[in-house]
């Protein structure tokens, strides 16, 4: 059964040296499909995932300033943004959030170009990806007032939080994502909110080259390890993996509209 890498970063530097068979290796796990998110280094290079999809037809693409970057983003980069929208293998704005963890841009710099993100993809119609670090109060806030249902939806990526997180995320129209910190034996937080999001929300991703999932914690983080999360998820959900891939590989279909290669 196929599976969906929601979020991995492909165009990392950690990759130069063997992209091309991590990617092979990805499809060898049975990885059909993977989106690469496209925030690179930040602005004003804004197009390090779509050169990825125009080259590979299984992989699609996101654009998007990542609050490290925030401080990068000039007047001319949201209009940039909106231009590669129309890209035909641009399927969401992400990722895009708050991360109060590092501070790389001022918070009151990532408030407001986070705010001009979702104004821009509600306005374009495109599903956001969102990152959030010790920041959970002011992501809602900004989502509440920007990106309040009915929206196109969007997916909190790498979800760290727990059940109150989910239940907050799920009445705001999002899909769940979980990365390799659900297999973290003491992320009890966060397998609590995975046995509780519906199947119909559910997503799975490595976040690569970031936090490898066990059994390879510590590592390089590459997209076939989004096996080993599935894998956890259907041990967490009381099922198997065939459905785990099922409905996630489903989901993202139906969340960015459009076919999957197997």
């Amino acid at each position: 059964m196929s599976l969906v890498d929601s979020h991995c970063h492909l165009d990392s530097e950690q990759f130069d040296e063997d992209r091309e068979a991590a990617i092979e290796r990805a499809r060898a796990a049975g990885v059909g499909t993977l989106l690469a998110i496209g925030t690179g280094d930040g602005p004003p290079d804004l197009e390090a995932a779509i050169r990825l999809a125009d080259r590979y037809e299984f992989i699609y693409s996101t654009v998007g300033i990542h609050p490290h970057d925030a401080v990068k983003a000039t007047a001319a980069t949201l209009p940039a943004l909106e231009a590669l929208l129309a890209h035909p293998k641009v399927v969401a704005i992400g990722e895009i959030g708050l991360d109060y963890h590092y501070d790389f841009s001022p918070r009151e710099t990532q408030r407001a170009v986070f705010a001009g993100q979702l104004r821009l993809a509600r306005s374009a119609g495109k599903p956001v990806i969102i990152h959030t670090r010790e920041a959970w109060d002011d992501t809602f806030a900004l989502i509440e007032e920007h990106w309040a249902p009915p929206n196109p939806g969007g997916i909190m990526h790498c979800f760290s939080g727990g059940p109150a997180e989910a239940e907050r995320s799920l009445k705001l129209n999002f899909h769940i994502s979980f990365a390799g910190i659900v297999t973290f034996p003491k992320a009890l937080d966060v397998q609590a909110a995975a046995r509780l999001t519906p199947d119909g929300r559910l997503l799975v991703e490595t976040d690569s080259p970031y936090l490898a999932p066990v059994p390879h914690r510590g590592k390089r983080n590459e997209p076939a390890h989004v096996a080993h999360t599935a894998r956890k998820l259907a041990a967490l959900r009381n099922t198997d993996y065939e459905t785990i891939a099922r409905v996630t590989t489903e989901n993202f279909r139906r969340l960015f509209r459009v076919g999957l290669q197997r």
